[in-house]
């Protein structure tokens, strides 16, 4: 997965007026005009960097002389100390910038190295997929940052594929009628996932013939006995309060995927500072 500026460009500019409404800059203006100055974005811990071009981006809405120089790209892994890069500009427009621009680096930085916290403890044996629990208009950024940690994204949003979960069931009355409804409309244009809250909806999904089934908040035990009940006939997907400590377990259920809103709505922001160089 790749973003492109069409992504964020958006997120810039909503960002810049809510700083500098109509009365710019009130501490730095005064402070400063034509000083030049570089400085260091050092990372504070360590992690998987998410969010260069979008960093540079923000400097380059502000002021397109400003220049930024990166050490490292996304995804890759950075440690405690590390000068990631060096912006090299006017003073007053790199301070006016500054906070933007770490608000995203640390915000997608923080998410693809939650991330990889995950896959590391999957360690290969299933795969780590985000949620549609993103704030509105950085659902793509998120959905990146989670690629960035290795991680997999499961749909971006309610129009590229069929997730039939327990309301659509309880208020169409059932899993069978609403998968009816759902190929009398599209036929089998789009992926289908039923939610499953028990062996006998599992069972049930089955006889749909569904892309994917959603293990919903099913203990150990149960995950492994609907896994055995599909045998392959549909993509395994488990859900429902995941954390870290549960991974392990869950890795060797035999379930293809887990997905983890916790990934995109519960990170903690990434620990960067922009420091003036020292002469």
């Amino acid at each position: 997965m790749e973003i492109t500026k069409k992504d964020y460009k958006t997120l810039i500019k909503l960002a810049f007026r809510e700083d500098l409404q109509h009365n710019g800059d009130i501490t730095t203006d005064p402070i400063f005009k034509n000083e030049t100055a570089v400085f260091n974005l050092i990372a504070k811990q360590n992690g998987i960097l998410c969010g260069k071009n979008i960093f540079i981006d923000v400097f380059d809405y502000i002021d397109r002389s400003i220049n930024v120089n990166f050490y490292f790209n996304d995804k890759n892994m950075i440690n405690n100390g590390d000068i990631i890069a060096k912006v090299i500009g006017n003073v007053a427009n790199i301070l006016k910038g500054e906070r933007t621009a770490l608000n995203f680096i640390c915000n997608l930085s923080g998410i693809a190295t939650k991330t990889s916290l995950f896959v590391k403890e999957a360690n290969d044996k299933i795969k780590i997929l985000d949620t549609r629990k993103t704030l509105p208009g950085y659902r793509m950024l998120h959905k990146y940052a989670v690629h960035c940690g290795g991680g997999y994204n499961h749909r971006i949003g309610l129009h590229d594929m069929v997730l039939i979960k327990d309301n659509h069931i309880d208020v169409c009355e059932g899993l069978t009628k609403a998968v009816k409804k759902i190929t009398d409309r599209w036929g089998r244009k789009y992926k289908i996932e039923v939610e499953a809250r028990n062996i006998e909806e599992v069972k049930e999904a089955l006889t749909c013939k569904v892309n994917r089934i959603m293990l919903d908040n099913m203990d150990t035990n149960k995950i492994r006995e609907a896994v055995r009940v599909i045998n392959k006939e549909a993509e395994t997907e488990i859900s429902g309060n995941v954390t870290i400590e549960k991974i392990k377990d869950l890795s060797v259920t035999g379930a293809d995927y887990v997905s983890i809103g916790e990934l995109t709505h519960s990170f903690k922001a990434f620990d960067f500072s922009l420091k003036k160089e020292k002469k």
